[in-house]
């Protein structure tokens, strides 16, 4: 599947994030811990250049616990410094100010050098659409500071939060890349929610994950839709459509609504914990 989309927003999100840049200290990244390399965002590398950095494995709920270590170990190997988090339970929320502060410390050495103290670490929050990054802010600030939606786009455009007088957060809107080079990616992001599924074939994408599913995590469908894994994804797909009583007039089977049962159903973790990229 060739799945590609970058409305001109985006565009304009970026220009603004760029000119942004030189108000910041540190760049914080937030990826999808099921898909960590189709999350991360190409542009943000080149934008990013000359600031620290830190990325955060967001919905680690929502994917594969040992893969998501070796997830860990891939980017403590390529000396990224990743925190696993889950903004929806807190996991791993305690940590980002010491890890901030452990990115920055030569910028605070250096302020401390020249006498300026209590200025506050400025981080940019950065990440793909429906990454979870007002989800976070409101977590990690505790307190309700940004809309929180479960669709890209929800935050359209930038603001400041003190989180304390340590560290404050620009939180910008989500924004994808011009062209996915690779097809798995525009696939992968599909499957997550980060594409608007108005511009989806949601039926040949569902049978795409079956496949998946079939060969990584077969118990899943089984388990969830009484089927046997070894069926072809359409009668899968099928077979969801009949079972959940999806039906057009005339008592014709309603693909369509199966396939975003079983997308729905895989982005919110009913179908179990699921990592769909693992390193290599």
């Amino acid at each position: 599947m060739n799945i590609q989309w970058y409305p001109g927003h985006m565009t304009k999100a970026k220009r603004m994030m760029q000119e942004d840049m030189k108000l910041i200290d540190i760049v914080i990244e937030l990826l999808d811990a099921r898909v960590p390399i189709s999350s991360r965002n190409p542009d943000i590398d080149v934008l990013a250049s000359h600031k620290y950095r830190l990325v955060l494995l967001n919905k680690c709920d929502l994917a594969d616990d040992k893969v998501t270590a070796k997830w860990e170990a891939y980017f403590k190997e390529k000396q990224i410094m990743a925190v696993t988090v889950n903004a929806r339970d807190g996991k791993g929320m305690k940590n980002i100010i010491t890890k901030i502060q452990e990115a920055c410390k030569e910028k605070m050495e250096r302020d401390r050098k020249r006498g300026i103290l209590n200025r506050p670490i400025r981080a940019m929050i950065v990440g793909i659409p429906n990454v979870g990054k007002s989800t976070f802010i409101n977590s990690f600030a505790k307190k309700s500071c940004t809309k929180v939606g479960n669709k890209p786009g929800v935050t359209k455009g930038k603001q400041w939060i003190r989180i304390n007088k340590n560290v404050e957060l620009l939180d910008t809107p989500g924004i994808l890349w011009p062209k996915f080079e690779d097809d798995m990616v525009g696939e992968h992001l599909a499957f997550i929610g980060s594409i608007n599924d108005e511009i989806l074939q949601k039926t040949e994408l569902s049978c795409e994950l079956i496949e998946f599913l079939k060969i990584n995590y077969p118990k899943c469908l089984s388990d969830r839709y009484q089927v046997d894994e070894e069926m072809k994804a359409s009668d899968i797909l099928e077979r969801i459509a009949k079972n959940r009583g999806c039906l057009l007039k005339g008592n014709e089977l309603n693909y369509e609504k199966a396939a975003g049962i079983l997308l729905e159903e895989f982005r919110n973790g009913k179908l179990g914990k699921i990592s769909i990229e693992q390193p290599v």
